[in-house]
């Protein structure tokens, strides 16, 4: 059965069997709450009403999680239950990765030991899935403490991507333009998450300051036309979380969600998971979501499937 009719008729193992990408993807809480409880006994439900603000979110994340993770043992379950999580909703495109902080914390500032635990659990797990490895920053964080730490990844070929995230307020966005630059330079694809609590005007300074590729959510953008069509005519693709923005509260409904004005207005997006664990979010519930609330057609999701699977 094909993408379209398993949409139509809402056979979610037949959306499952289809392959499709993940391009937002926090692996902490992005894994397989089955594959957590059998190999922790941690049971981690998730929420089913709208919060109103992320510092809820951070609540819930402290009673339901908490420190339970913090151990380098804990910190490659977690790995491995994003693989099978990803596996199991037949993602053939993964892309997920560490928090720069989490090197010295996790893996004893070894940069081998890092791309290891995830280069580890993708071969022994899902190996037909493309792994792409990402450089995660929190925007929170000193710059002269994020470039030490940046200092352990540069030169390090296994990662993909470099991306940004947390307090959209907590530090304006300039400030991220030398590591950005030096990013670049690194061959990096270039992301970072704006747009999702901020301004149509912050994506667009986001993507001239640090030269994006990639916007994570943006849904900010649909709010300005010149802003969307600058989006389109740049050719920057917004990875955008339906679930995690109608329980964060940035929507009204998955109807009405922007990923459908953004879409016909020439913007690139693709649908993504965010924190799974959280939102109750894989891939293939969130296209099926997108169909059943009437936001978007069959065949548009489609389109939008395949167009993640293309390589950048």
């Amino acid at each position: 059965m094909d993408f379209i009719e398993a949409l139509k008729i809402g056979d979610m193992e037949a959306i499952r069997k289809c392959p499709k990408a993940d391009l937002h993807n926090h692996f902490v809480l992005g894994g397989s709450r089955k594959y957590l409880l059998e190999h922790s006994g941690l049971d981690i439900r998730p929420i089913t009403e709208p919060l109103n603000s992320m510092d809820e979110m951070h609540a819930w994340n402290g009673e339901n999680i908490g420190s339970f993770f913090d151990t380098t043992e804990g910190r490659r379950m977690l790995i491995n239950a994003t693989f099978t999580q990803a596996k199991e909703d037949g993602v053939t495109i993964l892309e997920i990765g560490e928090d720069v902080w989490g090197l010295g914390a996790f893996f004893n500032n070894d940069i081998d030991e890092l791309v290891d635990a995830f280069e580890s659990a993708h071969r022994e797990i899902a190996p037909e899935i493309e792994l792409r490895l990402q450089i995660g920053m929190s925007r929170h964080c000193d710059i002269a403490y994020l470039e030490d730490c940046l200092s352990h990844f540069w030169g390090c070929k296994a990662f993909y991507s470099i991306d940004l995230y947390g307090d959209e307020l907590a530090q304006p966005i300039e400030n991220f333009i030398p590591i950005y630059r030096r990013a670049k330079a690194e061959g990096l694809r270039l992301k970072a998450h704006v747009g999702e609590w901020g301004t149509a005007e912050d994506v667009r300074r986001a993507v001239e300051c640090l030269e994006l590729d990639e916007v994570q959510h943006g849904i900010a953008a649909v709010n300005d036309p010149s802003v969307v069509r600058f989006l389109a005519d740049h050719k920057i693709r917004l990875n955008i979380t339906p679930s995690s923005n109608y329980l964060l509260g940035r929507v009204k409904d998955l109807k009405t969600h922007p990923i459908a004005e953004l879409y016909h207005s020439g913007v690139d997006v693709t649908v993504n998971s965010d924190d799974v664990l959280i939102f109750d979010s894989d891939v293939s519930k969130e296209y099926l979501r997108l169909y059943q609330s009437g936001c978007l057609t069959a065949e548009e999701l489609d389109n939008i499937r395949i167009n993640g699977l293309d390589a950048n």
